[in-house]
């Protein structure tokens, strides 16, 4: 029997390929975009897991949703390191959510009831950072210089330990879940929302760019 994490990852690669491909990460990967704009996509990422962490707190206690809250992973504070490192120590000032950026917090608290819900951008966000934005990560410590202690911490893990093994042990918690073929088709639904959510803010971050080029 194939397994749930089998299923969701085999659903939504399409989708998953489709946010890696998105033009701002292409010009971002080129070296083509000046530090600033490399900090916008900081700064929705910070208003995103504000939101995402800050539900994951709330959930600590369920007895299904509880098991994908990680305070390991948690990435507001490393988050703030990176944004002091690209824009100083006003960068609260410098920084606003995009509409896109607001349209995706609304979503993730609006499924913040359902464990479902919360487990599917969990997954679309979490396992997206511990794999391709572990080669994000070093592309931009090559491109900008940053290094460990403010510019690319939101892309380090030191806290997990191994990122392979901490992998297989999501997989095998998505696998426990065992859900019914709605639960998991909602589910799959959800995460394929938070795809396209997550995809719709680097677009807009492009236009951004352009504009301002």
């Amino acid at each position: 029997m194939t397994s749930f994490s089998e299923i969701l990852k085999s659903a939504t690669w399409s989708d998953h390929e489709s946010a890696e491909g998105e033009s701002y990460l292409a010009e971002l990967m080129a070296g083509r975009l000046t530090p600033a704009e490399y900090g916008e996509m900081v700064a929705q990422h910070y208003f995103a897991y504000v939101a995402l962490d800050g539900v994951s707190r709330t959930l600590a206690d369920h007895p299904v949703a509880g098991r994908f809250v990680f305070p390991e992973l948690y990435r507001e504070r490393a988050l703030e390191r990176d944004l002091a490192a690209v824009y100083g120590s006003d960068w609260r000032d410098r920084i606003t959510p995009s509409k896109a950026t607001r349209t995706l917090v609304a979503r993730i608290h609006q499924v913040a009831d359902w464990p479902g819900g919360y487990i599917a951008h969990h997954y679309t966000r979490y396992m997206g950072d511990l794999s391709g934005g572990q080669f994000i990560r070093m592309e931009l410590q090559k491109i900008y210089g940053y290094h460990k202690g403010g510019g690319v911490d939101f892309y380090v893990f030191d806290e997990v330990g191994s990122l392979p093994r901490f992998k297989n042990e999501y997989r095998a918690r998505l696998d426990a879940l065992a859900p019914d073929e709605r639960e998991q088709q909602r589910i799959i639904r959800e995460v394929k929302l938070a795809y396209q959510l997550n995809t719709e803010v680097l677009t807009e971050l492009l236009h951004v760019v352009k504009t301002a080029a």
